[in-house]
């Protein structure tokens, strides 16, 4: 999972609308149907068959399930095993439904004792539904969210090279001067093209790019200060072109630096 592919996952909005604690009996079993919602299903005890766009999997305790928006599914339990598990059916906010979080159909080893308190928790907001529930239940969601995101983004990604971690270092620290590839390369006694190719294959994203997103990152939080303007912004953060650094602000955050007073105000 790369930077951009994790950028993505910052605008989704989840919205549970069916949570419980599924205890099943040795009949049961889910029909055949095609869902406009996504299923993620924490499995912590027995045995069940799904049938994901006709493909079997078979799940069992310690199993993470993902269904995505679009898939078919039906399901049924092993008699002599029954299954119990949490199941979220849950839509992602308008226009993103289609958005697949990225973990296969079955994901092992990521459910840890952090995650199923946290589901309890949820469980027990769910079942009182006291005033404000939603609010409450949907931040429980989305930490639940951020932990099995994490520990997938640690589990899939190889170890970055310590050249390019260094390279990472200098670049947060000495986002205000002038930074260029061949000067990196020149500290790290490497070729600028190869030093190019390694960034990007262990950021997913190029050294430019790279840079003026810490850029962008520090003047975001400079101008809803209030104490800078933008231009004073621009030059702090290591743009002495204004067009330009209009431009590469408004690439990352969609929106002008003129427009972050706007956004911040009540």
């Amino acid at each position: 999972m790369r930077w951009l592919e994790i950028e993505a996952y910052h605008k989704l909005i989840p919205n549970v609308f069916l949570f419980n604690e599924r205890k099943c009996f040795p009949d049961w079993h889910i029909s055949k149907r095609k869902n406009d919602f996504h299923d993620l299903t924490f499995v912590v005890d027995g045995k069940a068959d799904y049938f994901v766009n006709d493909i079997k999997v078979t799940v069992e305790a310690g199993d993470l399930l993902y269904i995505p928006a679009g898939s078919t599914r039906a399901a049924h339990t092993y008699k002599a095993s029954p299954m119990h598990a949490y199941p979220f059916n849950f839509h992602w906010e308008a226009p993103y439904n289609d958005t697949q979080l990225p973990f296969g159909v079955v994901t092992k080893q990521l459910i840890s004792k952090e995650i199923l308190d946290y589901i309890r928790e949820f469980k027990q907001v769910w079942m009182n539904q006291q005033p404000f529930y939603q609010l409450q239940a949907r931040a429980l969601f989305e930490l639940i969210l951020h932990r099995l995101l994490t520990s997938y983004y640690r589990m899939s990604e190889a170890p970055v090279d310590p050249r390019i971690q260094k390279v990472m270092r200098h670049v947060t620290e000495h986002y205000a001067e002038t930074i260029t590839l061949q000067d990196m390369a020149s500290q790290l006694q490497l070729h600028p093209v190869y030093l190019g190719r390694l960034f990007k294959q262990h950021t997913g994203t190029s050294f430019k790019e790279y840079v003026n997103r810490i850029r962008i990152n520090h003047a975001e939080m400079m101008l809803a200060s209030g104490d800078f303007t933008v231009t004073e912004t621009a030059e702090r953060c290591g743009f002495y072109d204004i067009s330009y650094f209009s431009h590469w602000f408004k690439t990352v955050k969609g929106y002008s630096p003129s427009a972050v007073k706007k956004l911040i105000l009540p």
